[in-house]
């Protein structure tokens, strides 16, 4: 990997963190996410006057990751509403490959190398510190459900995104049409569960959910056109290192606590997801 690439990859993972920490911020981390997808479905739209209509055998793989996609940014907003971003975020970016790796394995029949078992023990070990780290700083212990529940629905899209846009063969199209139709998805659950008062946003929570939108937005595409001229697993394990980004902008930006158990912890899930992911 060039060193150029490498930059890039750790941009990447920067935004990612970032538009995490946007979100983090805003007064109402609904209606922030909320505006964060609005843009994101627009921006869909726009590419896909450009493309044709999905066949078929996409349809099924699109509603399945819709699905996901909306269930992952109501979680995570939820979780944001009890906790640290320097807790919630690697908590649910952490467990979410731990999960997937279970599943490929025991539903895909994957092989599981050697170093993959290590990495399931060491991101074990620093998911359980960091969700431990909850009961003995005074946090809410509602944060942990939420986190995982963002996890989950993390590893369900990574699995349906994966197969859906090799089934669809077109990944611009795949991406543009999830954008679009996560946006109907998601648009209404908010309504369903915080009323018409999820509307509700200002001239600056449309400017940080935009921010937070080109953010997602230039962390995927980087993260895309990196896999194309790298090892796959190489960038798929440097991204994580938005792990460290996030706890360094809740510590340094935001003023969230910071202690040796929660730094520790933060170094082993990087650790394990990078080994899980090599």
């Amino acid at each position: 990997m060039s060193t150029g690439v490498f930059l890039a990859v750790m941009g990447s993972a920067f935004l990612h963190a970032a538009w995490n920490s946007v979100i983090k911020t805003g007064a109402n981390k609904v209606t922030g996410m909320l505006v964060m997808t609005i843009v994101q479905g627009a921006a869909g739209a726009a590419i896909l006057l450009t493309r044709p209509w999905p066949e078929a055998d996409w349809v099924p793989w699109l509603i399945a990751s819709g699905i996901f996609h909306a269930g992952y940014k109501l979680f995570l907003a939820l979780a944001y509403e009890q906790g640290d971003l320097s807790r919630v975020y690697p908590i649910a970016r952490g467990t979410a490959p731990l999960i997937v790796l279970a599943v490929s394995g025991l539903v895909l029949t994957d092989t599981i190398a050697a170093w993959e078992y290590a990495g399931i023990v060491v991101l074990g070990l620093g998911i359980a510190g960091m969700a431990r780290g909850i009961f003995g700083s005074g946090e809410a212990v509602a944060l942990l459900p939420y986190a995982l529940g963002s996890a989950m629905m993390t590893a369900g899209y990574s699995i349906v995104d994966g197969l859906g846009a090799r089934v669809a063969g077109d990944a611009v199209a795949f991406v543009a049409w999830l954008f679009l139709l996560d946006a109907l998805i998601f648009t209404p659950l908010c309504l369903g569960l915080r009323g018409r008062a999820v509307l509700r946003a200002d001239a600056r929570v449309w400017y940080l959910g935009t921010l937070a939108a080109a953010a997602s937005y230039g962390a995927y595409a980087i993260a895309v056109w990196a896999m194309t001229v790298a090892p796959i697993a190489l960038v798929a394990a440097l991204r994580e290192t938005s792990i460290l980004f996030a706890v360094l902008i809740g510590w340094i930006a935001l003023g969230e606590r910071m202690n040796a158990g929660k730094a520790v912890a933060a170094m082993l899930i990087v650790a394990g997801v990078a080994l899980t992911r090599l």
